[in-house]
């Protein structure tokens, strides 16, 4: 894992070097060789090393995660928390790196030399962030070496957390199918592979363990540790599966509880703007949309039919936050509840699809946690796009649900 930080820094050494040669280059380039490198190509490759970076060490970050869940289960507390401090300061670290991105996207800074500036502040800062997770990952490999526990400290950890999850698959499913009786297709669609890819990565796992036992027992710890990561990765991913299956069942309950409130505040919120003076022009327009966006709201809840509620509860929200500007209690919070469920949605799928999602889907999730208390409505919508672009990205590398 150290040597992955290292040859990024040699990389960056050797482009600042090579960069340095063609802008002070006194003799003619010899015939057929490349010639100095322009403003344009600094920038477009600065972009390329910037974007791979980012999906890089956003993977790790997600893995690191993932090991510090099973250490906290096993290991000493007060000797796993400077290690999850580690992993804080790397998180700050990327996610600084990916707010700069965002800002890029957005044309900002404009100049060619700003820009330049600003994509190599990204590719420090996750040099910066690999930095402190290699850190990591070398002291909890010897915290798991030091556990006092039959055959080694980590390979029992996952064998365990392997058969808890094994365990939670059928009521996994058996919640599925709850859901899709109680609810509309679309309030669950996008969850409708999660056993099935629980249960494959499970597989995979119990491949991995087999031979970590194996190389284990043939004297290779080296090998046996490697497989053994491999297995605690398919189990994390295991487990973000299982888990959002109860997480979505749990925020489809809450946004249903919450719809006959959100009604009645944005029905008085609606009240207070119904004066002669706003009813004219685009503010009487979309006074009016709302209005038809809660009428129909209304007309699904006493349909007797299946419905979405989440997908009901954001349709009131987006209706009335812009053109209202309300910030009453019961709007935020709606507000907020649809946020935080697509934002769930798409960090779950960004971590159980790896490096098949592209840096721009996880930009606009990262920039759609940080909205999340400030402006739920825009943090709803970034986070949807990354879903479908994290879902494209999928797609594009065959790695579908």
């Amino acid at each position: 894992m150290t040597l992955v930080g290292a040859a990024a820094v040699l990389a960056a050494y050797g482009y600042t070097r090579r960069v340095r040669r063609t802008r002070t280059r006194t003799t003619p380039a010899a015939p057929g060789s490349p010639g100095p490198l322009t403003a344009a190509d600094e920038l477009a490759d600065l972009d390329e090393r910037s974007r791979a970076a980012l999906v890089e060490t956003d993977t790790r970050r997600h893995g690191a995660r993932g090991e510090l869940a099973l250490a906290r289960t096993s290991l000493d507390p007060a000797a796993v928390e400077p290690l999850a401090e580690a992993v804080r300061a790397a998180e700050a670290e990327l996610t600084a790196a990916f707010r700069i991105r965002q800002r890029y996207d957005e044309g900002v800074p404009g100049e060619d030399a700003a820009r330049r500036h600003a994509l190599a502040g990204v590719i420090g800062r996750c040099q910066e962030a690999a930095r402190r997770l290699d850190a990591e990952a070398a002291a909890l490999r010897e915290l798991w070496d030091a556990a006092d526990t039959p055959g080694g400290g980590a390979l029992p950890v996952a064998e365990a957390r392997f058969r808890e999850l094994a365990a939670r698959t059928a009521t996994a499913q058996a919640t599925l199918t709850d859901l899709h009786e109680r609810y509309a297709p679309t309030a669950s669609t996008f969850a409708t592979g999660y056993v099935e890819l629980a249960k494959d990565r499970l597989v995979s796992a119990t491949t991995s363990l087999n031979q970590s036992h194996q190389e284990a027992d043939s004297g290779r710890p080296e090998e046996a540790a490697g497989h053994l990561r491999a297995a605690e990765d398919a189990v994390a991913q295991a487990g973000v599966f299982i888990d959002g299956v109860d997480r979505l069942a749990a925020h489809l309950d809450e946004t249903a509880r919450l719809i006959p409130a959100t009604l009645t505040g944005a029905e008085a919120a609606l009240a207070e703007l119904r004066t002669p003076l706003l009813r004219e022009g685009e503010t009487y327009s979309q006074l009016l949309h709302a209005d038809a966006v809660l009428a129909s709201v209304r007309r699904e809840l006493t349909s007797g039919h299946p419905y979405d509620p989440a997908d009901a509860l954001r349709r009131i929200v987006r209706a009335l936050f812009p053109p209202t500007g309300s910030r009453s209690g019961v709007l935020t919070a709606a507000a907020t509840l649809v946020a935080r469920g697509s934002t769930a949605a798409a960090r779950e799928f960004v971590v159980t699809h790896g490096g098949t999602v592209d840096v721009t889907a996880r930009t606009r999730l990262v920039e759609a946690e940080h909205l999340l208390m400030t402006d739920p409505v825009r943090a709803d919508e970034l986070a949807c796009k990354a879903l479908e672009l994290a879902e494209r990205d999928a797609r594009l590398h065959g790695a579908v649900l």
